[in-house]
């Protein structure tokens, strides 16, 4: 395979097992919990290092923010042989019971961006692979952390798509200006209603493409903030949240790579 045209990333540089983020600067963060990290690239809002998990190489690689990013980087990775990902990201909560600090590992996502059409019809589901979202409930619960899991509500526009909260409970537009399309005006209500958990920018076009190509994806992202009909006032530190949210994303893949070991050829699977 070629060198890739965006990342540039070569034959022989990319593992099977890859860890996503969409900070750059959070890369170094997540190779930290492997052994022998290396880094291998940095260009554009794509950096990559690798290294070890129970022998196996993994890589670790940001998507930046949003669809089209996401989407050339797995389309390049999977060009060269990835075809596991585990996402490490923030979301807002949507959920009642939601707290700043909390996780939420995503079986699927509504998908409300612009990338994943692209790829498919609307009504194409985009769904976690159940291996990878197994092992990652399994981190969360052995590390003990406060987490959900179910639907993520996945877009394109922030500020469009996120609102604050006005008087007598109405939600008001973060756009510039207060711009807001009344079709936009209760969304995250809607979203609510139908079960999302999380709102964020990359689990959609992840899950879509992971179908269509027969990867396995899953995600877990730290509630970063709430939705404003339940504003809160606690305090949380971000780094040491981010950094057990990363702890139990790595312990996830490690739980993986143990599993396939097990798994052998098998076609289906379940952990015993």
């Amino acid at each position: 395979m070629p060198k890739q045209i965006i990342t540039t990333l070569d034959s022989g540089d990319v593992a099977k097992y890859v860890l996503i983020a969409g900070e750059p600067e959070r890369i170094p963060k997540i190779a930290a919990h492997l052994k022998n990290p290396k880094k291998i690239l940095s260009v554009r809002e794509y950096t990559v290092y690798e290294g070890t998990i129970e022998g196996k190489r993994v890589t670790v690689a940001s998507t930046g923010i949003g669809g089209p990013s996401t989407a050339i980087l797995i389309e390049e990775l999977a060009n060269l042989g990835a075809d596991t990902f585990v996402r490490i990201g923030t979301s807002g909560g949507i959920a009642d019971g939601l707290e700043k600090g909390d996780f939420v590992i995503s079986t699927a996502a509504i998908r409300a961006d612009g990338t994943s059409r692209s790829y498919a019809w609307p009504e194409y589901p985009a769904s976690a692979n159940h291996e990878v979202t197994l092992a990652l409930i399994r981190a969360a619960m052995r590390s003990r952390a406060r987490f959900t899991v179910g639907v993520t509500f996945s877009v394109d526009g922030f500020y469009p798509e996120n609102k604050l909260l006005g008087e007598n409970g109405s939600l008001i537009s973060m756009c510039h200006g207060g711009y807001m399309l009344r079709e936009r005006e209760n969304r995250l209500r809607d979203v609510k209603m139908m079960g999302a958990k999380n709102i964020e920018m990359e689990t959609a076009t992840l899950f879509t493409l992971g179908n269509l190509y027969g990867l396995r994806t899953g995600a877990i992202c730290i509630v970063s903030d709430v939705v404003p009909w339940h504003p809160t006032e606690k305090i949380i530190d971000f780094e040491k949240n981010m950094s057990k949210c990363i702890q139990v994303g790595v312990e996830g893949l490690r739980t993986l790579i143990r599993w396939d070991k097990q798994k052998g050829r098998a076609r289906y699977w379940v952990p015993r």
